[in-house]
C-alpha cells in the first residue's frame, strides 16, 4: 500500500463496503422549536400621545370619578402635611420666638437688681428742753426702728417673658414663660395665667404649655414625681418649687387651677393636655417652694387674693418703747427776784415710721385665659379670613405650575419652579387652619 494512501480511505474488511443494489435509510425529522415572537423595536412601535395633546374626554361617570379619585388622593396628601406640620412644622416658630425671648430676659436681668431683704433703718429722735431757767435733765430716748413693707411686683404685658424654667426630670432646659395663656402667646413657648401671682409670690402661680405642637414643652409633664425640683428664675430671684403631687382634670375643670388654696404659702403650678397627641383632659402638677434654696418672696399685686403671712413683715406700724424718765432731780439756779421755775425731766413718747409700698394699681385679668382649657372648633373667628385668603394663594400657586407645565409641556419643569412658593404658601395655610382648631396643649 502507497504511504500517501489515508488508512480511511480504505475499508478494514469486504464486508464493510455498501451494497449498491440496498436502499437508503429513512429520514428522522428533527424536531424543530416554536418561532419567538419579536417585540416591536422602538422605531416601530406606535408613538403615545402626550398628555398635553390629548382631547377633552367625555364628561361621563369615568371623568367623575376620576375627579374624585384625584381630590381625595391630594386630600390626604394634604392631611398628612398638615400632621407634620402640627409635629414638626410648629416648632419652627416657637423656637425663634424662644430666641428672641431669651435674649430680652437675658437683658432684662442684667438691668435689674435681684430684691433681698430690706435692713431695718433708724429714724433720729431730739430731746426737747422745756423752757424755762430750770433745764431739765437729759434723757435717753431708744430710736425706733422702720420695717420695709414687703415688695409689690407686678407682672408685664401680654407676651413678655416673665420666667425662665428649668425641670431636668422633664428634660425641660432654658424654656421662657410669656405672660398670658391664649393661643398666640402659647406658640410662642409656656404661658403664665395673669390672673394669679407671678412665680416667687405668695399664692398659686398657674403655668400652661403645649404637650404635642408648638416645641412641645411640656411633653414629658407625667414624668414629674413628689419630690422633683422644679427651678423659676425671674427678675426678682430664683425660686425651687418641689412636686408634691398631680392629677388628671377634665377640660373644662379651670377652677381646679386657678384658684390659691392657701395663701400664706407660694405655691406653683404646671398644666398641660393629657394624653399626649388629645385635648380631651388635663394634667395638673402642684409644687411649693423650698425657702431654704429660694430667693426672698415677694407679694403679688393688688387684685390677686394672696395674702401675706404672719413670718414675712405686717404693714401695722413698729414701736419701740423709750427709756424710763430720768429719777435724778432736776438742777435749779440761784435765786433770784423772779421766782425759779423747775420743770422735771420729759420723756419722750414713742414714735414709728413705717415705708409705704408705692400704690400698685390691679392688674387687668384677661377673659380669654379660660382658652387654654377650651375644647371648641373655631375658636378663633378671625382666622376665618386668613384661611380663605391663603388657601386662593395656594391655588392660584398650583394653577401657575400648571400652566408653566403646560407650556413646557413637562411637569419636570413646571413643579421644580413652582416648589419653594407652594411649600411657603402651604406653610401659612396650615397656621392660620391650626387657629380653627381646639386648643391642643
Amino acid at each position: 500500500m502507497p504511504d500517501d494512501v489515508d488508512d480511511e480511505d480504505v475499508p478494514d474488511d469486504p464486508h464493510d463496503s455498501v451494497d449498491p443494489g440496498d436502499e437508503p435509510a429513512p429520514a428522522v425529522p428533527i424536531p424543530t422549536l416554536p418561532a419567538r415572537e419579536l417585540k416591536p423595536t422602538p422605531a416601530s412601535r406606535a408613538k403615545r400621545t402626550s398628555r398635553w395633546d390629548r382631547g377633552t374626554p367625555p364628561h361621563d361617570w369615568r371623568w367623575v370619578l376620576g375627579i374624585v379619585g384625584k381630590t381625595l388622593v391630594w386630600t390626604g396628601v394634604l392631611l398628612f402635611a398638615f400632621v407634620a406640620y402640627q409635629l414638626w412644622g410648629t416648632g419652627i416658630q416657637t423656637a425663634r420666638e424662644q430666641n428672641r425671648l431669651r435674649d430680652e430676659f437675658a437683658a432684662q436681668l442684667e438691668t435689674t437688681v435681684p430684691i433681698t431683704t430690706a435692713p431695718a433703718t433708724t429714724v433720729p429722735v431730739t430731746t426737747v428742753e422745756a423752757p424755762g431757767t430750770t433745764i431739765a435733765a437729759p434723757t435717753t430716748t431708744a430710736a425706733p426702728t422702720t420695717t420695709a413693707a414687703p415688695t409689690v411686683v407686678t407682672a408685664p404685658p401680654l407676651g413678655d417673658p416673665v420666667a425662665q424654667l428649668e425641670i431636668p426630670a422633664m428634660d425641660l432646659h432654658d424654656k421662657i414663660v410669656v405672660e398670658g395663656v391664649t393661643p398666640s402667646n402659647l406658640q410662642d413657648g409656656p404661658g403664665h395665667f395673669p390672673e394669679t401671682p407671678l412665680p416667687g409670690q405668695l399664692g398659686n402661680a398657674a403655668i400652661a404649655g403645649h404637650r404635642t405642637t408648638h416645641g412641645q414643652p411640656f411633653r414629658h409633664i407625667d414624668r414629674l414625681e413628689p419630690g422633683d425640683d422644679i427651678t423659676v428664675t425671674t427678675l426678682s430671684g430664683t425660686y425651687v418649687y418641689v412636686v408634691t403631687g398631680s392629677e388628671i382634670v377634665g377640660p373644662d375643670d379651670y377652677d381646679q387651677v386657678i384658684p390659691t388654696i392657701d395663701p400664706t404659702k407660694a405655691t406653683l403650678t404646671l398644666t398641660s393636655c393629657h394624653p399626649v397627641h388629645s385635648s380631651a383632659k388635663r394634667i395638673v402638677v402642684v409644687a411649693e417652694l423650698d425657702p431654704a434654696r429660694s430667693s426672698p418672696l415677694t407679694l403679688p399685686a393688688a387684685g390677686l387674693d394672696a395674702q401675706p403671712p404672719s413670718t414675712l413683715p405686717s404693714d401695722e406700724p413698729t414701736t419701740t418703747p423709750t427709756a424710763a424718765p430720768s429719777t435724778e432731780p432736776a438742777t435749779t439756779t440761784p435765786a433770784s427776784t423772779d421766782p425759779a421755775t423747775t420743770v422735771t425731766a420729759s420723756t419722750v413718747p414713742p414714735t414709728a415710721t413705717t415705708v409705704p409700698s408705692e400704690p400698685v394699681p390691679p392688674i387687668d385679668t384677661p377673659d380669654d385665659s379660660s382658652e387654654a382649657f377650651r375644647n371648641d372648633w373655631f375658636s378663633d373667628p378671625d382666622a376665618i379670613p386668613q384661611v380663605l385668603l391663603w388657601g386662593l394663594a395656594l391655588t392660584a400657586v398650583w394653577v401657575g405650575i400648571y400652566l408653566v407645565s403646560r407650556r413646557f409641556r413637562s411637569y419636570w419643569v413646571g413643579i421644580p419652579i413652582g416648589a419653594v412658593p407652594y411649600v411657603v404658601v402651604l406653610y401659612f395655610f396650615f397656621e392660620n387652619v391650626n387657629r380653627l382648631l381646639p386648643p391642643n396643649l
